[in-house]
């Protein structure tokens, strides 16, 4: 890879790609917590653990969850579903004890009570779903309402430890849970972006197609809301429950919903398939899937549709994935970046249409 193509706000990069006995396939999930790296390999449905920051190009997992050997790839590992399969696994948050995934095709999500330490542990919770056999949309099947207690391409987990938010991205909500649950199908205690659990539609002032939720230190709360190419910024996250978005990146007002503002190409303050953000510091790093790049705001915006600082995996931020230099030969630069995490300065960048991870260091 050339590296130069991140841009200089970056240092220190290298590439990784999981086992050498069977890569990365569009990996889209990562986390970090207690030097511990988690990935999802959404491609070929596992959930790879490493107890140490890898720092070569390839390193063999400590555990591979959703098969039982790291070369099996299998959907619902070939067979049908139980407590130990995964399909299209994405999000995933950790704390270096509890493990939470979202098994987004199974319309479930996992959670492993304490940190598993067996390739195809069995999950010990299951939400979404009424026992680790069934994996329906909503729990009874396509055109069902949601519930208190079902999911719809679950694609985002975050928890803070004690409570836990689900980006219930078919449903076009988020579920919030007072607590991590203990018990399987647990109903959610609170709903964001609906007037309650059993309404679908939606208004342009709602999560219309959340992917991820991230919560800070100071209650602050971003969701990556895909469909409407922006991200909404909570100043509380308690008040998501009541109120619009404070905030708006990538978007004028609730009413504008351009794919990069209806530009030929994008700019220091539009987006294109936002799928993840990541709070670094006093300020944010947003996933800029589409255009293949990660726009960093050293501070959280006050206004909506302020401009990015800076802008990591493109020369400057008029320049996107349909450029004459970037259209090809993509595994010169990032392709597709769904997710991303950090590390102290590190970040380490989900390179999903190149089939790779990224890490790098941020210059502060």
């Amino acid at each position: 890879m050339n590296f130069e193509t991140l841009g200089p706000h970056v240092t220190n990069s290298y590439v990784f790609k999981g086992s050498e006995k069977m890569p990365f396939l569009a990996p889209r999930g990562v986390f970090t917590a207690n030097n511990h790296l988690f990935i999802s390999d959404t491609g070929r449905n596992r959930v790879f653990i490493w107890n140490n920051i890898p720092t070569s190009e390839y390193q063999e997992p400590d555990v591979v969850l959703g098969q039982l050997e790291i070369e099996d790839t299998g959907r619902n590992s070939g067979g049908s579903v139980t407590a130990s399969t995964l399909h299209y696994p994405s999000g995933i948050w950790s704390n270096g004890k509890v493990l939470i995934v979202g098994d987004a095709w199974n319309h479930r999500v996992l959670i492993w009570n304490t940190l598993p330490t067996k390739n195809g542990q069995a999950a010990d919770v299951v939400l979404g779903q009424a026992d680790f056999k069934s994996n329906l949309t909503n729990y009874k099947g396509i055109g069902n309402d949601p519930s208190s207690q079902t999911l719809n391409w679950p694609y985002g987990v975050f928890s803070d430890g004690q409570c836990l938010w689900i980006a219930d991205t078919g449903n076009r909500r988020i579920l919030f849970y007072n607590e991590i649950p203990k018990s399987n199908f647990a109903k959610a205690d609170k709903v964001i972006g609906k007037p309650d659990f059993t309404t679908r539609d939606y208004e342009n002032n709602e999560p219309i197609w959340p992917y991820s939720v991230k919560i800070n230190s100071k209650k602050q709360m971003v969701v990556a809301d895909t469909q409407f190419y922006r991200n909404l910024i909570w100043n509380n996250a308690d008040e998501a429950f009541s109120k619009p978005a404070d905030i708006l990146i990538g978007q004028t007002d609730f009413d504008a919903s351009g794919q990069n503002q209806f530009g030929l190409f994008p700019s220091s303050k539009s987006l294109n398939w936002t799928y993840d953000a990541c709070f670094y510091k006093d300020g944010l790093l947003v996933n800029d899937t589409g255009n293949s790049r990660i726009l960093w705001f050293d501070k959280i915006p006050t206004n909506h549709n302020v401009q990015a600082t800076a802008v990591i995996g493109k020369r400057d931020f008029k320049t996107g994935s349909e450029n004459k230099e970037t259209l090809n030969g993509t595994s010169s630069s990032l392709y597709w970046p769904f997710s991303i995490t950090t590390d102290e300065n590190n970040l380490i960048i989900a390179d999903t249409g190149n089939h790779r991870v990224v890490i790098t260091e941020l210059k502060v």
